[in-house]
């Protein structure tokens, strides 16, 4: 083996100039790698053109037109005709002669004719019903309504009421028989501005009379509906 290593050449000491020249020419090398790629970069930043093809659309086949319907002519309505009247050729001029010895043939064709029956048609008129005992009749059912009888009872006044200087009235209905008495069973308030006044018209009901209603087959009992006014008078 060898103990020696052999140079083929020896070494030489490299000079400061060629190392100054070497780093200039890669200096250089690298300055122009970096302006080539801003150039290619400033390329690509700018926008691209876009191309933009318009086709032109096929004009679509006009349709099947239809000819137009041909317009409805109506027809005018048909010219109105008035008769035309004739007059009578021979036109007489002298009256028929009447025979005042005959008797009529219908008596009823006349409105004098049976009289005494109430019509003219000869038939007897139908009877008007008899007023009924458990019906109480309202006044425009009747010919002659109820009417207070003159120096009836009339309510009191309330005491109460009449110190305090209290007014008011009292609205009730009541059904007046034929004898001309207040049946108070039928007795109702409709309206009162104070009890009292309420009370007083039922207790003098009992002594108040009245003429009863008729109509033309007699007296009916009749629903009456009667406003009592207390008043004091100064």
């Amino acid at each position: 083996m060898f103990t020696q290593l052999v140079e083929s050449k020896p070494a030489g000491k490299r000079s400061s100039m060629g190392t100054a020249v070497s780093f200039a020419a890669h200096y250089g090398l690298i300055l122009v790698v970096l302006y080539t790629s801003a150039e290619a970069a400033d390329v690509d930043a700018k926008p691209r053109p876009e191309k933009i093809n318009f086709v032109q659309p096929e004009k679509a086949e006009p349709r099947e037109t239809r000819p137009p319907e041909p317009e409805l002519i109506v027809a005018p309505p048909p010219p109105k005709t008035v008769p035309v009247l004739t007059a009578p050729i021979d036109i007489p001029n002298t009256l028929p002669e009447i025979d005042l010895t005959k008797a009529p043939t219908d008596p009823n064709a006349y409105s004098g004719a049976n009289r005494s029956s109430g019509n003219s048609s000869g038939t007897q008129p139908e009877a008007e019903p008899a007023p009924r005992a458990d019906k109480d009749y309202l006044a425009f059912e009747v010919e002659k309504p109820v009417v207070q009888a003159p120096n009836s009872a009339a309510p009191a006044y309330p005491d109460m009421l009449r110190q305090a200087g209290v007014e008011g009235e009292a609205i009730v209905s009541f059904v007046v028989d034929t004898l001309g008495r207040v049946d108070l069973a039928t007795f109702k308030v409709i309206h009162k501005t104070h009890e009292l006044f309420a009370t007083a018209v039922k207790n003098a009901l009992p002594r108040m009379r009245f003429i009863p209603a008729e109509t033309s087959r007699g007296r009916v009992r009749q629903l009456v509906q009667q406003p009592f006014s207390f008043t004091i008078v100064k």
